[in-house]
Order: C-alpha cells, then sequence, then structure tokens
C-alpha cells in the first residue's frame, strides 16, 4: 500500500502543478524565479526526452502501457525487504502515469521546470529520472554484494 501511496503522490503532484502552469501562463509564457538561472516555462512537448520523436503519440502511450504492465506485473515478485527497489518502481509509475495522462489529454506533454541549460521538464519527469537513478542504486549495490561472495 505504501508504494501504491508513493504512485499517486507523485502523480498528484505532477497533476497540480502541470494545472497551476496551465491556468496561470501562456504557452511559451516564461516567468524568472532566478535570474537568470531558473524560470518557469510553459511548454508543450510532443517528444520525449529532450523532444526526441515528436508527434509520435501512439508510439509513446504504446511503450508507456507496456513498461507499466511489466513494473506492476514485476513488483509483485520482489520481496518485501527490497524496500528501495519497489520505492524506484513506484517512483517511475507515478511519473509515467502522469506524462501519460498528458499524451492522452493533449497528445503531448506539458513541461515548465526551465533551467535554461538543459531542456525543460517536470515533475513527471524527475520522478522517472530518480526512479531510474534508485533502480541503478539498488542493481549496482546486488551485484556489488554478489561480487564480495564469490571467491576469485
Amino acid at each position: 500500500m505504501r508504494y501504491i501511496l508513493i504512485a499517486l503522490g507523485l502523480l498528484a503532484a505532477d497533476q497540480f502543478s502541470k494545472w497551476f502552469v496551465m491556468n496561470r501562463l501562456t504557452q511559451s509564457e516564461s516567468i524568472p524565479v532566478i535570474e537568470p538561472v531558473f524560470y518557469i516555462t510553459f511548454v508543450m512537448n510532443p517528444g520525449a526526452a529532450f523532444g526526441m520523436l515528436p508527434y509520435k503519440t501512439v508510439f509513446f502511450v504504446t511503450v508507456t502501457v507496456i513498461v507499466l504492465l511489466g513494473i506492476i506485473l514485476f513488483a509483485w515478485r520482489i520481496p518485501g525487504r527490497k524496500v528501495l527497489l519497489k520505492t524506484g518502481l513506484a517512483v517511475q509509475v507515478g511519473g509515467a502515469v502522469g506524462n501519460l495522462i498528458d499524451r492522452l489529454r493533449f497528445g503531448q506533454v506539458v513541461d515548465f521546470f526551465d533551467f535554461r541549460v538543459w531542456p525543460v521538464f517536470n515533475i513527471a519527469d524527475i520522478g522517472i529520472v530518480i526512479g531510474v537513478g534508485i533502480l541503478f542504486i539498488e542493481l549496482m549495490r546486488n551485484d556489488m554484494g554478489k561480487q564480495k561472495q564469490e571467491p576469485i
């Protein structure tokens, strides 16, 4: 239940922030938060990360649904002691569903965090990246633990 709440919490934060930006800014409008470093800029991203593969909405929806189903099926098999692994997957699910909702509603993803040296992104993207980072750390820990057990 805790992992469902993590995913739902991230999803709620993502959807609320996008709703707020869409109701306060016009598309391409930018508000400085910390000049000249950080702005809130409302953009609609028709592609994936960095705008790759623009307007391939059906592809992204299909891949997202397949990945989500895979995570859900896989998550039930993870032992309860693997808290970090389950947390990483929950954060990824929350982020993936947040961007999936945008693609289904608008055919694009709402982005707004703008650091001017990086493509504009959103809370769902942060969740996906953090989730992948957590999974990477967990996999490295498991791999290093196995190496310590194996004789040389």
